[in-house]
């Protein structure tokens, strides 16, 4: 059976990959896979059971007896870890800073890129995350690498957790959530195991300057020879 098509949209934190694979998902038809949500997932497990981020032969066992499960719909994702959908609670930021922490384990990457893959092994999905086009999905048919300057990444943050609460908070803090990022960003670039990078063929857009309708255009343009004899959803 020919697969359908692969859309992988990788970049670090606060680039917009969420908006734009979410927008793409909906205009083509396809469905929108979030892999950072399944590192959440497990961080939160680790949370919940006090373990050490550092201490990857224990996360190694804990992953074992783990059950993480993204279930996409047009309407996006929710995740279940052990069978309880943690689709809110992940959103924190504790657990933000874990994902980001257990994610350097090469098993932990391992386990979790299989998942992905039996997730997307029958295309039409656009997928995001910080490895898709290359570790994940090598093969995607389009792949691309959304980035931005640290200050617009952090600022668009900011907003985006200002408006998610009512009561001002830590992770609501500007420079807090600029320090966040910032190490965020060090352990994603750095890490031995698939660091965040572009992959060769990967297209890459510097969003900083632009506004979300030119980087729509942009990345709807290379998608849209993908299906040359249907019209695209609205």
């Amino acid at each position: 059976m020919t697969r359908g098509p692969i859309i992988a949209i990788d970049g670090p934190a606060g680039a917009g990959k969420s908006t734009v694979a979410r927008h793409l998902a909906q205009h083509f038809g396809l469905l929108y896979l979030e892999t950072g949500a399944m590192y959440r997932a497990f961080a939160l497990k680790a949370i919940l059971g006090d373990y050490d981020f550092d201490d990857a032969p224990s996360l190694e066992r804990l992953a074992h007896d783990t059950e993480v499960i993204l279930s996409p719909d047009r309407a996006g994702n929710r995740i279940f870890l052990d069978g309880e959908d943690v689709t809110e609670r992940i959103r924190d930021s504790d657990v933000t800073q874990g994902a980001s922490r257990v994610s350097v384990h090469p098993a932990i990457r391992a386990w979790l890129v299989d998942l992905q893959r039996d997730l997307g092994r029958e295309g039409g999905v656009v997928m995001e995350g910080r490895d898709i086009g290359t570790v994940v999905f090598p093969d995607a048919d389009v792949k691309v690498f959304l980035d931005a300057s640290p200050e617009a990444r952090s600022l668009r943050r900011y907003e985006q957790n200002s408006s998610a609460t009512t009561t001002p908070t830590a992770h609501t803090n500007h420079s807090t959530v600029a320090d966040a990022l910032h190490q965020r960003d060090e352990r994603d670039r750095n890490r031995a195991n698939s660091p965040l990078r572009p992959a060769p063929d990967a297209i890459v857009i510097d969003s900083t300057t632009l506004t979300l309708d030119q980087v729509l255009t942009q990345i709807e343009n290379l998608v849209r020879p993908l299906f040359p004899k249907k019209e695209t959803a609205q």
